[in-house]
């Protein structure tokens, strides 16, 4: 089954490992990568549009400049339908137990991983997807 990935990430370094993660897994994927959260809401703008589709997934980092992953899953959800959010699930190089208690009671987030993304990570994330 083909998916659509969104990689959103200022760390270039987990960029280039959870991609590299994600073309080792099992499946077929379009995967694109975004510096910063402004970026990410800028390509929601062209998926609006119609000029892309709309990510099945999306593997957010909590910490970045300017705005955070938290921030970003506001302005997502102002500017997409309930219906049409993709799945987030939040990747975080710090081990934050308040972060990770806010990302099981937020309602958009489907998991929270850390960074690095590894296979078995990912199994749970697909074997979640496909039992919904």
């Amino acid at each position: 089954m083909h998916r659509t990935v969104w990689i959103i990430d200022d760390d270039m370094v987990s960029q280039f490992a959870t991609r590299y993660c994600l073309e080792q897994f099992e499946g077929e994927f379009s995967i694109a990568t975004f510096s910063n959260a402004e970026e990410g809401l800028e390509a929601i703008g062209g998926v609006l549009e119609g000029q892309q589709p709309m990510p099945e997934l999306i593997f957010l980092d909590l910490v970045m400049d300017d705005m955070d992953g938290w921030q970003f899953i506001e302005e997502l959800k102002r500017k997409v339908k309930k219906s049409q959010l993709p799945e987030i699930f939040v990747l975080s190089a710090f081990v934050n137990a308040k972060d990770r208690a806010t990302a099981k009671a937020h309602g958009e987030v489907a998991g929270y991983f850390d960074k690095p993304l590894t296979r078995i990570s990912l199994s749970k994330v697909f074997t979640q997807a496909t039992t919904r």
